[in-house]
């Protein structure tokens, strides 16, 4: 890097020192002791180092990371600043006198909503959810609030995991959050389905965001593997929405449900970029720059072929939205973009480690950026002045584009030679494995050569099975000596 760039670390590098550390009097002009002065120089010169260093490796803007890829339109980016105001909704007692909402509102009318479940009705098994029927939109949408680091029962989500221990569809989960999803899927399985039965035009939306994310990306890959227990719904109708995604899931499953799960990342946020186990990353809270630094050190050192090629490693799930507001080596905040693609390698693999990593993980600015980008690119529709029959030959089109696109990065995966990746048959279906290829196992070990009945049905109830008993009175428990044989 050249020592213009090394400047312009330098340079931010200082600023932020004096954002996050106590500057002396001397630096308004007031008269300070010359120990103060070089004490604060010592450490501004301190994190400068510190600064530039991780800057050489990971970069002090991430928006290089979607360089590439192409831009969002409107129409398939509407759905993510709504969302975040249902996700919202979700921390709100009573949602007819709400403490909480956001400019605007939440846009959700109080006699549509079917069902709020909070920690006591969960029991600790899921973080709380609503159910709520958008009508508005055509809509049926679950939920799910982010992490309360109040809640023990949260933590114990995250940490009930081990890498390689949970396999699923041929890949590798998060143990924890495939539990609390085949919970849900339990508790609320028959009001789905009377809702999906009811509203046959309606899509099936899951959403969450940090924690809740992977509880509704697992979800969404159990509900689809599984579609006969929602009245046979299409998978096409089935949708998820994974607001500032934990890493879920193996490459393999990341790619393959990537016309069902969305992604949404702000710009540096750190948790879809870390491949720090979760368990590892909220165990060391309080020492969490530390953690990641020393984590991503060692990555960079990883090459990329050796981590495709690491069946147990977990990555953010399906299509990513990536919305940029901040340029590298500049200061403040921009105009926001949004880009969008199925990567297979190059899929957020190194984290950025600035003053907004964390920031950039909260829902609210989430929602907030997301809600601006939506309109800026509103305003452009606006200004183009393009018909409503050009207006539904692009969506067509967007839709045609993403199908090829998820075709592609399913073909890229086997070239790259990703465990357990296959293509799409040739018939366009992509339940069975073409002939030759390795055969994948469900959570219950059926092989390959199963008929699809017999898998899908071994795919839900053998799950249930492994994870849970039922009490006299009815209540799903967990097994107490419940273990993955590898």
């Amino acid at each position: 890097m050249g020592s213009r760039a090394h400047v312009s670390f330098a340079f931010r590098a200082s600023v932020l020192a004096r954002e996050v550390l106590p500057v002396p009097s001397s630096d308004f002009g007031i008269r300070s002791s010359d120990r103060g002065r070089r004490a604060e120089r010592d450490r501004i010169r301190a994190v400068t180092r510190g600064w530039v260093v991780v800057g050489v490796c990971f970069g002090l803007c991430s928006g290089h990371d979607s360089e590439t890829w192409g831009h969002a339109s409107a129409e398939e980016f509407e759905p993510v600043p709504r969302l975040c105001r249902y996700i919202l909704a979700v921390y709100e007692d009573d949602l007819r006198s709400p403490l909480w909402e956001p400019p605007g509102g939440y846009g959700i009318n109080p006699d549509w909503l079917v069902l709020r479940k909070d920690y006591a009705d969960t029991r600790g098994w899921a973080p709380p959810y609503i159910l709520y029927v958008d009508h508005d939109h055509a809509d049926i949408v679950l939920a799910f609030r982010g992490l309360n680091m109040a809640k023990e029962s949260d933590y114990a989500v995250l940490l009930d995991n081990r890498l390689g221990r949970r396999k699923f569809d041929g890949g590798y989960v998060h143990n924890g959050l495939l539990k609390a999803a085949a919970w849900v899927l339990d508790a609320e399985c028959e009001v789905l389905k009377k809702l999906v039965e009811q509203h046959p035009n309606y899509t099936l939306t899951f959403a969450g965001h940090s924690l809740g994310s992977g509880v509704a990306a697992l979800l969404s890959m159990v509900v689809v593997r599984n579609l006969d227990k929602l009245g046979n719904i299409e998978r096409k109708r089935v949708r998820c929405y994974a607001i500032a995604p934990a890493r879920c899931m193996s490459l393999n499953l990341a790619v393959r449900y990537a016309d069902v799960i969305n992604s949404v990342v702000l710009q540096d946020d750190f948790l879809p970029r870390t491949a720090t186990p979760l368990e590892d990353i909220f165990k060391s809270l309080f020492c969490l720059p530390c953690l990641l630094c020393l984590r991503c050190m060692r990555d960079t050192c990883i090459p990329e072929e050796k981590m495709l090629k690491d069946p147990r490693r977990l990555y953010a799930p399906g299509r990513l939205y990536h919305i940029v507001e901040r340029k590298p080596f500049k200061m403040g905040r921009f105009p926001p973009v949004v880009r969008t693609a199925v990567p297979v390698d190059g899929r957020f693999e190194h984290i950025v480690l600035s003053c907004n990593a964390t920031s950039d993980h909260a829902i609210i600015w989430i929602e907030r950026e997301a809600q601006r980008a939506l309109n800026l690119m509103l305003e452009k529709d606006h200004l183009m002045e393009i018909p409503v029959k050009q207006r539904m030959e692009r969506q067509e089109t967007i839709v045609r584009e993403h199908t090829e696109e998820y075709k592609a990065a399913l073909k890229r995966a086997v070239t790259l030679d990703v465990p357990h990746a296959y293509s799409p048959s040739q018939y366009g279906t992509f339940d069975e494995l073409e002939e030759g290829q390795d055969s994948y196992k469900s959570d219950g070990g059926s092989s390959a050569s199963s008929s699809q009945r017999e898998k899908k049905n071994e795919s839900w109830d053998v799950l249930i099975e492994r994870l849970y008993d039922k009490d006299e009175s009815g209540h799903v428990i967990l097994k107490k000596s419940h273990h993955q044989q590898d």
